[in-house]
């Protein structure tokens, strides 16, 4: 059982911009496939990004070319940059490692 402890979260202005981290418990190097979700009220949760530990990148067609996801092996952390922020980001994030996830944290875009 890994442990996912993220943060970053927080208000923001549209157009602004944050970054999420989250810090395993263990090693990461050996997570073929790790992820960033995110579930807004009354909507299901959907994949925002992926990351291989080839440093393979996927991303949702809302965050392309806004939204970076990458991963530090070293610090067991992966983490999602996130620009040009629009109230449609307003969510709680999920960090996920198969089958593990954190127990997210709250982004909210003003306009």
């Amino acid at each position: 059982q890994v442990q996912l402890v993220e943060s970053g979260g927080g208000l923001v202005q549209a157009g602004g911009s944050l970054r999420l981290s989250c810090a395993a418990s263990r090693s990461i190097g050996s997570i073929n496939v790790m992820a960033w979700y995110r579930q807004a009220p009354g909507k299901q949760r959907e994949l925002v990004a992926h990351i291989t530990s080839g440093g393979t990148r996927n991303y949702a067609d809302s965050v392309k070319g806004r939204f970076t996801i990458s991963r530090d092996n070293a610090k067991n952390t992966v983490y999602l940059q996130m620009n040009s922020l629009t109230p449609e980001d307003t969510a709680v994030y999920y960090c996920w490692l198969p089958p593990n996830w954190g127990q997210g944290t709250q982004v909210t875009v003003s306009s």
